[in-house]
């Protein structure tokens, strides 16, 4: 193997480790919070019926999820809308609006 390509094999194997912690330096200190997304403004994966970011149809989609501070979901609370009383967001993905 030349010392070119051992150089650019070096150069890649850092930078996939670089690009791995940072990644995880954005995510630290987050947390998946269902529940509290509005209409196309989830993260990705809002499960059945959706394939990633920005594709719940609902506000507050129960499987629609949002990263939120670490420990701030379960105290996140969502207006009441109508008839329905105030509720919080969930770490676990729940059963309330989800379209049919």
């Amino acid at each position: 193997m030349s010392n070119l390509s051992k150089t650019l094999v070096l150069a890649s194997a850092v930078a996939t480790a670089v690009a791995g912690i940072a990644t995880n330096a954005a995510a630290a200190g987050e947390e998946k919070c269902f529940g509290v997304s509005l209409a196309g403004a989830n993260d990705c994966a809002a499960g059945p019926g959706t394939t990633c970011a920005g594709t719940s149809t609902v506000d507050y989609q129960g499987n629609a999820w949002t990263l939120v501070p670490a420990g701030t979901c379960e105290a996140t609370m969502i207006e009441a809308m109508g008839d329905m009383p105030e509720r919080s967001g969930s770490l676990t993905a729940l059963e309330r609006d989800i379209p049919a």
